[in-house]
Order: C-alpha cells, then structure tokens, then sequence
C-alpha cells in the first residue's frame, strides 16, 4: 500500500490502513483456530499413556506462534522466498510429531494443508502435502496392528482427506486472491477519482482564468484604450478647440465610469450595464455612437429583421463582439472612413456584422491577438461561429453567427 500524503482525507486512510489489509484474513484465521481447538479436544480425550497426549498436544500447540509469528505474515504478503520453505518444513515436522504419537492428530490436517497451499507455490504445495497425509499412513503402517488398523483401511480417508483439504486451501487462496484484486482496484479507483479532482480543478482554475482575461480584455483594457485616445485629442485641441476638447474629456470620463461599471459587474458575474435596462441593438448603437465620438468616423448601425428576446449569455457574447472589432477599428484600420454595424434577426438565428473600409491585412494568424482569439472562443462558448475576413486594401469584416437551436438552448435551460 501506498502511504498517504498528509493533504489526503483520513476516510480514505481508514479503507486503506495498514489493518485493513488483513480484514479478509479473519476469516481463515478464526478457521484455524477451530481446527486446532477440535484437534486438541479430541487429542485430550482420546486413550492412551501420558505421553500420546501431552507430546501432541504439545507440538499441536507449537503450530500456533508458528504460524502467528512466521506463516501469517508470508500467506498475507502472497510472496515465496526461502522463509515459506522454512515454515512449511517446520509446520509439516510439528504435524509429523503430532501425529507419530497420536493418530487423532490427523485433524489437524484440516489446517495444515491449507496453510501450506497459501504459503507456497501450487507444485510444492502438493508435495508436502502429499507427505503430510502420508504420516498417518506410516504410523499404521508400523503399529497398525496394536490400534487394530490396516493400511487399506487408513488409505482411503487418506486420500479423501487430500481431496477435502486442497479444496479448502484452493477456495481459501483464491478468496484471498480476489479480495487482494478488489482492493487494487478500489485504490486505483480511488487515485483515479483523485486525478480527475485535481485535473478538474486546475482546468475550473484555467477556464476561470481565461474568463477574467477576456472580461478584463473587452472592458478595462478597452476602456482604457479608450480613455487614452481621449485624453490625447484634449490635450491638442485644449488650446485651438477648448470646446471640442472638453467633449473629449467628457466622453473620457464617461467610458471611465462604464468601465469601472464593467470590472464590478464582470466581478460579480452580473449582467453587463450596456445590456442593463435595454435591448441588445440599443446596446449597439451606444457602441457606434461612442466610436463617433472618439474618432469622428461615420458609423452605420442597423437592425434588420424583427428584434427577438435572446438569452443573456447571447445577448452578452454579441456585445463583447461589437466592443472588440470597435477596439480593433480604433487601434488598426488605418485610413478607414466608414464603418458598418448590422445586426440581422431571421428564421436560422441572429448574425452580427462589423465592416470597415480601412487598409486590411493578409489572415495568416499572425496578426490575430489575443481579443481575436477570445472573441472566438466566447462565440463557440453559446455554439456560434465567428469568422474575420480581411485583405490589403479592402478593409475588415468580422462577422458572428448564432444558430437558432442555441437560442433555444439557451431560453429553455435558463
């Protein structure tokens, strides 16, 4: 067994203590104990001198720190070494002298041949035990005929006997075979259920991560983004367009207050306050209003179709689409002079369109940032796809769609 290290739960350390391996030995045990009992019993009350009682009683009873102190160990280890050959010489000795002087020993048996097919391999199991059996046979054998027994009148409960014993020993190894395998199992078991734990663990640290880099991304780095553009036309226009130059800082310290709006709600995972109180094409339009006002580009917003209620994490993943390609038009389309904000509703779901006529870019995957890449992942998130089209001189399309099933989707479970 594996020691546990101090992080792991003290329940499963009750299951998998050093004891509890022995558990399903008990039963094994308390049969030992009944055959050395009856054996010791009958030996007590059987005829005879003082001698054919003590001395077998005796080596009987020697059997049991034998097996206490040396066999138990190795028939729970299930190994073989030269240590199961000495207790198995030693036990079969003590059965021998048993035995020799009292034919009532041959109980014994019953516990001797057992113990020896758990304690060694299955041919030299049958060796000894063989041996054993045939003591019985040889003190018949020799003073047979003082007891008033022959041979083949012994033989046969000999045989029978074997047959009994090395099926208890076969039943008993094999039952202890099975429990050791389901133990196995149940510590894999466990170790698995503990790796998947961990694993899920760092994968919720990851995915959680991931979410707080993205909200972090499409609002405060936005926002501030934002905020620095216009900071930066105050400061120019703060003497030649003192007017235009207080809009600007007014804006600023608008989208300063959404922002910080923004990192609360994202914190506390609640509703985003561009959504809070409007639908999402109003939601839009504030987008494009605010990208006017920043850069004086002209901005076309439309909503086509008929406006459908759609599930806040929908409604949520679009409004982050339209702040990242506004971010990405502000930061990258150079020269552009129009942008086009469209968002269709229609039978097959919701799409949402972001164009711009600036200079573009060959999509190679290298120009994809870090808000490229988020946008997408939030898109397969609510089981859209997202896709950005774009090529040198002919500006950048970014386009979203959301599939009407995870419309759906999304309004039954929620």
């Amino acid at each position: 067994m594996r020691n546990h290290s101090p992080g792991e739960g003290s329940q499963t350390g009750a299951y998998y203590g050093p004891e509890s391996g022995t558990r399903w030995f008990g039963l094994w045990d308390g049969f030992f104990a009944v055959s050395y009992l009856v054996t010791a019993i009958l030996l007590f009350l059987s005829s005879g001198s003082q001698a054919s009682h003590s001395i077998p009683i005796a080596a009987l009873t020697l059997c049991v720190p034998w097996y206490a102190a040396v066999g138990r160990t190795l028939m729970i280890e299930d190994t073989y070494g030269p240590r199961n050959l000495v207790f198995t010489a030693g036990l079969v000795t003590l059965f021998c002298i048993t035995t020799a002087f009292n034919l009532v020993g041959a109980f014994a048996l019953f516990a001797v041949i057992p113990m020896l097919i758990m304690s060694l391999p299955m041919v030299s199991a049958v060796v000894l035990a063989t041996v054993a059996n045939l003591c019985p046979v040889l003190v018949v054998a020799f003073i047979g005929e003082d007891l008033g027994l022959s041979v083949l009148g012994v033989l046969p409960i000999s045989l029978l006997s074997i047959a009994l014993s090395m099926l208890l020993g076969l039943w008993i190894k094999r039952v202890v075979r099975q429990s050791k395998g389901r133990g196995q199992l149940i510590e894999e078991l466990r170790r698995s259920r503990e790796r998947v734990a961990r694993l899920s663990h760092e994968a919720g640290i990851s995915a959680e991560r991931e979410r707080l880099a993205r909200e972090i991304h499409d609002t405060l780095a936005q926002g501030l983004t934002s905020i620095i553009s216009l900071v930066q036309a105050a400061e120019s226009e703060v003497r030649d367009a003192p007017d235009q130059a207080v809009n600007h800082l007014s804006l600023a310290g608008r989208v300063a207050k959404e922002s910080l709006a923004e990192a609360r709600d994202f914190v506390a995972a609640l509703t985003p306050p561009a959504l809070r109180g409007g639908s999402l094409s109003q939601a839009v339009h504030r987008q494009a209003e605010g990208l006017i006002a920043e850069t004086g580009l002209e901005v076309r917003c439309s909503v086509m179709g008929e406006e459908k209620s759609l599930p806040m994490a929908v409604s949520v993943v679009l409004l982050r689409t339209v702040q990242e390609a506004i971010a990405n038009v502000r930061k990258h389309a150079k020269q552009a002079r129009t942008v086009d904000v469209i968002v269709l509703f229609d039978q097959g779901g919701v799409r949402l369109v972001v164009r711009d006529d600036g200079e573009g870019f060959t999509p190679d995957g290298t120009q994809e940032g870090y808000g490229l890449r988020g946008m997408q992942a939030r898109v397969e998130e609510i089981d859209g796809v997202a896709s950005v089209t774009s090529s040198p001189g002919r500006g950048t399309t970014v386009e979203v769609s959301v599939p009407v099933t995870a419309l759906t989707g999304e309004a039954v479970s929620g």
